[in-house]
């Protein structure tokens, strides 16, 4: 039974009609706003060591050092809070985390990138700080909705609405999935771009792997290493306290895992005092992954090249490893 069919007999994400809900969104000014801070707390605080000299190779596209600090505000003002759900007494934690997963799930049976999932992810969790009282059943919509906007900008060749209505098994219809774009997009004053944390390890990598003179555009290090690293930050990125540490710090710590700590120097410009929190925080959720004594394999999907394989956003089940990492 292929995982299209297999949604169409495990019911709703959620029982219940999530439209009915008495809730109501907290309004959102109509006028775009110049920055994308709405998180209720200030910048991170461990960017202040973040080093202003870029690790990047030189560009003939552009000035390496001016591409650096662009990253790096994005960084700054791409906020997220650790302490979302206070603001939403109803829900649990574990609610976003069994969210995350069927998304990563519904990512696998679309084959949209990993980039489509984090930036998802991103927008969810930035739209329920700007939230009170949600319902939980209203997170599923949130979610679909989170990754039709992300699809849109950055598949190529994104599903339908209808296949988004559709995975979700009558859970939420294609008007609800409209209306919630609009305000989500409003509520995050239409900052839609943020670094997410697979973009900063993809620069991580190039910086390690790219010789000189090269472009810097087309990837250069090997696969299996990728999804290695990867597979951590798919995990960990479960955990809501992984909020408190900005992306590239959270994808430094990851790659730290698998290198050591001269070549995440390096490559990320990151002092060992910003990172010291963050590689503690993932040690467990490294563990995790190695007690299960399985080597992250490269999944090869239909009509997908093999060079943009290791890109495809797959499903793990890492819901049992969670527990794990979180003991």
């Amino acid at each position: 039974m292929t995982k299209k069919k297999q949604y169409e007999h495990r019911g709703n994400w959620e029982n219940g009609n999530s439209w009915k809900s008495p809730y109501k969104l907290i309004p959102t000014p109509e006028k775009e706003s110049d920055t994308a801070d709405i998180a209720p707390h200030p910048p991170y605080a461990c960017l202040k060591f973040h080093s202003t000299v870029s690790p990047l190779p030189q560009l003939s596209w552009a000035n390496r050092d001016d591409v650096w600090r662009n990253m790096l505000h994005k960084d700054s003002a791409y906020l997220r809070d650790k302490n979302l759900f206070q603001r939403h007494p109803e829900l649990q934690q574990s609610m976003r985390s069994i969210l995350l997963d069927w998304l990563m799930e519904v990512c696998e049976v679309y084959k949209l990138h990993r980039e489509t999932f984090y930036l998802a992810q991103d927008f969810f969790d930035r739209f329920m700080a700007t939230q009170e009282n949600v319902v939980k059943t209203r997170l599923q919509l949130i979610g679909i909705t989170s990754l039709f906007i992300a699809a849109k900008l950055e598949e190529i060749y994104p599903p339908k609405l209808h296949q988004f209505a559709y995975i979700t098994d009558g859970a939420c219809t294609e008007e609800e999935i409209l209306s919630m774009e609009l305000i989500i997009m409003k509520a995050l004053k239409w900052c839609l771009t943020p670094m997410t944390v697979v973009s900063w390890l993809n620069v991580y990598l190039q910086v390690a792997y790219s010789k000189e003179l090269q472009q810097f555009l087309l990837p250069q290090y090997p696969q299996q290493t990728y999804i290695q690293i990867v597979e951590l930050l798919d995990l960990c990125i479960l955990d809501i306290g992984c909020l408190e540490y900005p992306y590239s710090v959270l994808a430094a710590s990851a790659l730290y895992h698998f290198s050591n700590a001269e070549l995440v120097e390096k490559v990320s410009g990151c002092e060992w005092t910003e990172l010291e929190t963050c590689i503690k925080h993932l040690l467990p959720f490294a563990m995790a992954i190695r007690d299960t004594g399985k080597l992250s394999k490269l999944k090869f999907f239909k009509g997908v090249d093999i060079e943009d394989m290791h890109n495809i956003q797959t499903h793990t089940g890492s819901l049992d490893l969670l527990v794990s990492g979180q003991l």
